[in-house]
């Protein structure tokens, strides 16, 4: 069955891009690839004054071999794609908009997250802005989507495959991709074998604080060597490290990430599941569900910082934001009716926290406590209503 009749439309991520656009003269627009970074950014396109790169392309690649020549005569918007390809272009970017009056602006799209922050943040300081995406959100597809969302996850050509089995093979062939194509082209020297034996280790820590030690022994290799795997598909954004959120407080707190797939269809797919019931069933049903709707509400809601907040005494939080210079609080519980428990009273006391939401997949917003709320998953189709204040 085909989930949509018309293309999802994105108006977040395209007014974030066209508010960014005017800030400054490089944005950069990174995400997983096939998130649909190009489809997004052609939306973007004036065909009388817009220059458009794809660097995965020889042919533009070629074209680039004489760089200063090519850039520096155009005006409007220059889109590069894929410029993590071609790095020596930071630098030269650099001296382009750096012009005045400013002729053009540039926006690079780039599928490895770390190299390009760290390429971009040295050349081009003061320059560009980040603009992260991921596949479709529930405020794109609207709420009524968030079953097959979840269980394909949110990448476009597996979303809206025509059939389960067609997300299924898309998915697959999306991994052999990642591991055998773009780890190598980005001079990773890891056997694909390895990289996807470790994926699929990390997609069974799922929603768990992470530990070197035992995927080290499981692989054969050194803890240092598992953190470099763990960094590779981070930066790859496949994958989530979301770090601790340290208190000043004299109780022992967690000091390891939690490690996420980002996508839910990936996660599933590796760790074999195949359709609603084979989900339903499955023990990393709970961390799954989790992973998602944090996801969607890193997508959906504003913050300046994100964590998740744990002690060795057992309390903990899956997500603490920070945003407006005040912190608010997360817990994702798939169960029908949300209760208050010690670890939500503890986190708002101990984090001194103005608000804290309770994800469930239930249809009814309410009060559960003074500043503690059960919020349907679906209300994050609304972006900015996490926090509202349930209505009698």
């Amino acid at each position: 069955m085909v989930l949509f009749s018309v293309i999802v439309a994105r108006h977040r991520l395209l007014e974030s891009l066209r508010g960014a656009l005017k800030r400054q003269p490089v944005v950069a627009l990174t995400g997983p690839r096939q998130c649909g970074k190009t489809t997004l950014a052609r939306q973007l396109l004036d065909p009388a004054a817009s220059t458009w790169f794809d660097l995965e392309d020889p042919r533009s690649r070629t074209v680039f071999d004489e760089p200063m020549t090519v850039l520096e005569p155009l005006k409007g918007l220059v889109v590069i794609d894929e410029i993590q390809r071609v790095p020596d272009l930071f630098p030269l970017l650099r001296v382009l908009v750096d012009r005045r009056p400013l002729p053009a602006r540039f926006l690079i799209l780039g599928s490895a997250s770390g190299a390009l922050l760290r390429q971009s943040s040295e050349s081009l300081a003061g320059r560009v802005e980040h603009v992260r995406m991921g596949g479709f959100a529930l405020d794109e597809t609207g709420s009524e989507a968030v079953e097959p969302l979840w269980r394909r996850g949110g990448f476009p050509d597996s979303l809206l495959a025509p059939d389960d089995e067609t997300s299924v093979h898309w998915r697959r062939n999306f991994i052999d991709t990642i591991v055998e194509r773009d780890l190598p082209q980005w001079g990773v020297r890891v056997s694909s074998t390895a990289m996807r034996r470790f994926w699929t280790m990390v997609a069974h820590y799922h929603g768990q604080i992470w530990n070197n030690a035992d995927p080290a022994r499981a692989l054969g290799v050194s803890e240092p060597t598992v953190r470099s795997y763990l960094d590779l598909l981070t930066d790859a954004l496949v994958l989530r490290q979301l770090q601790p959120w340290h208190a000043n407080l004299r109780k022992r707190q967690v000091k390891s990430p939690k490690v996420y797939v980002r996508d839910p269809g990936l996660l599933h797919e590796l760790l074999g599941i195949e359709d609603q019931s084979a989900l339903l069933h499955h023990p990393k049903l709970g961390a799954s569900w989790e992973g998602f709707a944090i996801e969607q509400i890193l997508a959906t809601e504003p913050h300046t910082d994100a964590a998740f907040w744990a002690t060795h005494q057992g309390a903990e939080i899956d997500l603490v934001l920070q945003r407006r210079g005040k912190l608010f609080g997360v817990e994702c519980k798939r169960v029908d009716a949300p209760r208050m428990t010690p670890s939500i009273r503890i986190a708002l006391e101990d984090l001194a926290l103005e608000r804290v939401a309770v994800i469930y997949p239930g249809p009814k917003r309410y009060a559960i406590a003074d500043r503690v709320e059960a919020v349907p998953l679906t209300d994050l189709a609304q972006p900015g209503r996490l926090f509202e204040r349930a209505t009698a």
